[in-house]
C-alpha cells in the first residue's frame, strides 16, 4: 500500500468518524474510496464496518450525557439491534459476491435517498405531540435495520432517527444518541463475525479504526453546531460517484 493511499484511508476514517456522528452515512465516504482504490465490494463492507467500530463507540461515548437514565431502553433496543446483526451478517455471507455486487448500487442508491429526504424526516420530529409509541412494531423495525447494518452499513443511522424519530417523542439529540449506540453494537457484531469468516484488509481496517475513534470524538463535539447541509451534500455527491463507478465496472 502506497503512503498517499494509506492517507487517503485514513482521512476517509476521520471523516466518516465524524459524520457518524454527527449525520449518519460515514459508510458512503470510506466505502467508494475502498472501491476506488481496488478492493472488492465485500473486503470493502467487511474490512469498513470493523474499522469503524471503534469511532462508533466513541461517538456514543460523546452523547453519553444525552443518553443518561435511559438504560432500559437502550438495553431493550440493543436486544433487537443485535439479533439484527447477526441477521445481516448471515445474508452477506450466504449470498454469491455476484450478487451482493449486484445490490450494493440499490444500497447506495437507497441510502442517498434517506440522506435527501432527512430534513424533511426532522421537520416532521419537531411536530410530534409528545406520546411516546416503544411498541413491538419499534421492535422489528430496530431488527429490520440491525439486518440492514450487518449486510451493508451505509445509512442504518438516518434509518434508525427516522423510525424512531416517528414513533418516538424523544428530542431529536437524544435520539442521535440512541442512533450512535444501536449502530456501534451493529458493527462491534458484524465486525466480529467478519473477522474469524470474511475476507479483510487488516491494514484498511487499523486505519480506519485509528481515525474513525478520533472523527468519532470529534464529531460529538460539533454534533449540535455543525449544520449537516454541508456534509450531506458532499455524501450524495460521492455516494453517486460510487454508484457510477459500481455500475461501469
Amino acid at each position: 500500500m502506497e503512503w498517499w493511499e494509506c492517507a487517503l484511508i485514513a482521512f476517509a476514517g476521520l471523516w466518516a468518524g465524524t459524520i457518524n456522528t454527527v449525520v449518519g452515512s460515514g459508510t458512503l465516504v470510506t466505502f467508494p474510496v475502498l472501491v476506488a482504490l481496488g478492493y472488492p465490494p465485500v473486503t470493502a463492507t467487511t474490512s469498513n464496518a470493523i474499522g469503524l467500530i471503534t469511532g462508533s463507540f466513541t461517538g456514543a461515548w460523546g452523547y453519553r450525557h444525552e443518553l443518561t437514565g435511559q438504560r432500559g431502553r437502550l438495553v431493550r433496543y440493543g436486544i433487537a439491534s443485535f439479533f439484527g446483526a447477526i441477521g445481516g451478517t448471515v445474508l452477506l455471507l450466504s449470498l454469491p459476491h455476484d450478487a451482493f455486487e449486484a445490490i450494493v448500487p440499490v444500497l447506495v442508491g437507497l441510502s442517498l435517498v434517506l440522506v435527501v429526504v432527512q430534513p424533511f424526516v426532522a421537520k416532521r420530529l419537531k411536530s410530534r405531540d409528545g406520546t411516546a409509541r416503544s411498541g413491538p412494531l419499534l421492535y422489528a423495525l430496530i431488527f429490520l435495520i440491525g439486518i440492514y447494518g450487518g449486510y451493508f452499513t451505509a445509512a442504518q443511522g438516518i434509518m434508525l432517527v427516522g423510525v424512531m424519530g416517528l414513533m418516538l417523542s424523544d428530542p431529536l439529540q437524544r435520539l442521535n444518541g440512541f442512533k450512535n449506540l444501536l449502530s456501534a453494537i451493529v458493527n462491534l457484531v458484524a465486525g466480529l463475525i467478519y473477522a474469524f469468516v470474511a475476507p479483510i484488509s487488516w491494514p484498511v481496517v487499523g486505519l480506519i479504526a485509528a481515525s474513525s475513534t478520533l472523527g468519532g470524538l470529534l464529531g460529538a463535539k460539533i454534533g449540535r453546531r455543525l449544520p449537516p447541509t454541508a456534509l450531506r451534500t458532499v455524501i450524495v455527491l460521492i455516494g453517486a460517484l460510487a454508484i457510477v463507478r459500481l455500475v461501469t465496472e
